[in-house]
């Protein structure tokens, strides 16, 4: 085997002088070079304690006879942005991570990689940039923060504020809940979009089994970080590549698996950038196949009742895994070396799946709590439906676990070309049952595909709205959403989508027993399919595209260059 490095270093003979100059011996210069690649900052809790835990995969590469070196992009803060203009930063920030991971890899000739992150963006960043580097690469997923007051974590603050505004909730109640709702580092405590990433990056053999969703303050996380720094200099010797372990079968296990845990509708638009960058079929349709069949079986916030930091105490993603054995492709391989099916076999020997859920006795609950037999599940089919209609023919998200039960819902248009302006007129009482807010140029290519967080917490947590409305827009929304809020409408307006020819006071109507969205009337009368399609052809001679929000800097680059969310919303290729 020869190594990288060795032959960067015939190539660049002052490298291993200024390597020299960080403190690498001769010794060091000599061995198989490894990167820790962190997101550590101070950034937001997800992050701010990856520079410790990158000390125990240091220890664990030092083991192992390699040498080290630590890099680091720190990511941005979903939760801190929320609600403002900072987060049409979140999306694209993802690509500076990918970009900033691949220079460091290859302008640092480095052998083999440790990822070390676990938030929101930072972690499909992560993964992104393994795929594309194709080296010998392990994922530390960065754990889980413990729960706030009465069991509450970050996404109850929205909700709470809602209330706030509405006068449900006083000023100290909600003090008290803001203050306590992040006591930990870690990644939130809700099975948003970083407990989903963390679970698949495991689920799809990047991660050691065990290692995803470690509640952060547990001696565990530490052993886990160590492990990865041992196991790297392995990989290397190995040749094991991520090309052997990012196959179709790793991509098909991680839709099976996201379809039963009712995970955050992000982790949709970051495994079709993978898919992208390996040249790995992905359509929507597979993702409609898949759910149909598969059951919805976890029981965690926002669609259930626990905090995702319990799923590690039930036995962590191989407890889901052995769960979901039927419908799961286990021969897939991971980085121990070994298949999914071997994995499980080992554990199951070493008394994994009987020993662990004596942690979760601690709390007065079961594994039977949070993950339920696919024989009796929450519901029959998983978690997310894509939609097909005049509206968004090339599909849109939905995820069905985290409302009530809805079949059919014909509403008036509401139509707003900003979130900010519909947020505004929820909690001023404009909205009314039976309405459908529209909010489109929120898309990749418009404003850089900001969360919509706020305004889905403020339709859910008002009894009078949260059955009676729908939301439709070609943004995105937060893992946390709750009720029928329909994402990703593609294609977008900024692109000429039929999103941008709705009009206020049409009628809509969403279908899940046919998948359809679509544009069923207009204000004053009904449409029939052929009519409302010629509606749309009219209206789009009249369309003129809005001038881009951004032509500089970073959100210049990204809107004018960004996929549609159905190709992972990456920079095009």
């Amino acid at each position: 085997m020869t190594l990288l490095s060795k032959t960067r270093r015939e190539q660049s003979p002052e490298a291993d002088s200024l390597r020299m100059g960080c403190g690498w011996s001769r010794r060091d210069t000599d061995q198989a070079w490894v990167l820790i690649e962190t997101t550590a900052g101070d950034s937001h809790p997800g992050s701010k304690h990856l520079g410790e835990l990158s000390k125990y995969v240091e220890k664990g590469v030092i083991t192992s006879g390699a040498a080290h070196a630590h890099y680091t992009c720190t990511d941005i803060c979903d939760g801190i942005a929320q609600g403002t203009a900072g987060m049409d930063y979140s999306l694209p920030s993802r690509e500076v991570m990918v970009m900033a991971s691949e220079m460091h890899a290859n302008a640092g000739h480095f052998d083999g990689i440790v990822f070390l992150s676990g938030c929101d963006k930072s972690l499909p960043a992560h993964l992104i940039a393994a795929v594309r580097l194709n080296r010998p690469s392990i994922v530390v997923p960065g754990g889980v923060m413990d729960s706030g007051p009465d069991g509450s974590t970050l996404e109850g603050v929205g909700t709470a504020y809602a209330q706030k505004r509405r006068g449900e909730l006083d000023e100290a109640a909600f003090e008290f809940l803001r203050q306590g709702a992040c006591p930990s580092t870690g990644s939130c405590a809700f099975f948003g979009t970083a407990a989903t990433m963390q679970m698949l990056s495991e689920v799809m053999g990047f991660a050691q089994p065990v290692s995803a969703l470690i509640p952060s303050h547990l001696n565990a996380l530490k052993q886990a970080a160590t492990s990865a720094g041992e196991r790297i200099s392995e990989l290397i010797q190995e040749g094991l590549t991520v090309d052997k372990i990012f196959t179709p079968d790793a991509l098909y296990n991680a839709l099976v698996v996201h379809a039963a845990t009712g995970g955050s509708t992000n982790a949709l638009i970051h495994l079709a950038a993978m898919a992208l960058e390996a040249g790995i079929p992905f359509s929507y349709e597979m993702i409609n196949e898949i759910n149909a069949r598969v059951p919805f079986i976890l029981n965690l916030k926002p669609s259930g009742k626990f905090n995702c930091n319990m799923l590690w105490y039930a036995g962590g993603i191989p407890r889901l895994m052995k769960e979901l054995a039927p419908f799961l492709r286990l021969d897939a391989l991971t980085v121990t070396g070994l298949s999914w099916q071997e994995n499980l076999d080992i554990l199951e020997r070493m008394g994994h799946f009987e020993n662990m859920p004596r942690f979760l006795s601690n709390y007065g609950a079961t594994v039977r709590d949070l993950i339920l037999p696919i024989e009796s599940p929450i519901r029959p089919r998983g978690a997310i439906q894509i939609l097909f209609g005049n509206i968004a023919p090339e599909g849109a998200v939905l995820k069905v676990s985290a409302m009530k039960e809805m079949t059919e819902f014909t509403g008036k248009a509401r139509v707003f070309n900003r979130q900010a302006d519909a947020l505004e007129a929820v909690y001023q009482g404009k909205i009314n049952p039976g309405d459908v807010l529209v909010i489109r140029y929120e898309g990749p290519r418009a404003t850089g595909m900001p969360e919509q967080f706020y305004l889905t917490e403020a339709i859910a947590s008002n009894p009078l709205l949260a059955t009676s409305t729908c939301l439709i827009t070609d943004g995105r929304f937060s893992g946390a959403t709750r009720g029928p809020a329909i994402g990703h409408v593609s294609p977008e307006a900024q692109d000429g989508g039929p999103i941008a020819f709705l009009q206020e006071g049409d009628q809509i109507t969403v279908n899940l027993t046919s998948s359809r969205l679509d544009l069923a009337g207009t204000a004053e009368s009904p449409l029939s399919p052929n009519q409302a399609a010629a509606l749309l052809k009219e209206r789009a001679t009249l369309w003129e595209p809005p001038k881009r929000k951004y032509t500089q800097g970073m959100l210049g680059i990204y809107t004018k260059n960004a996929q549609p969310a159905s190709r992972g919303g990456g920079l095009s290729q």
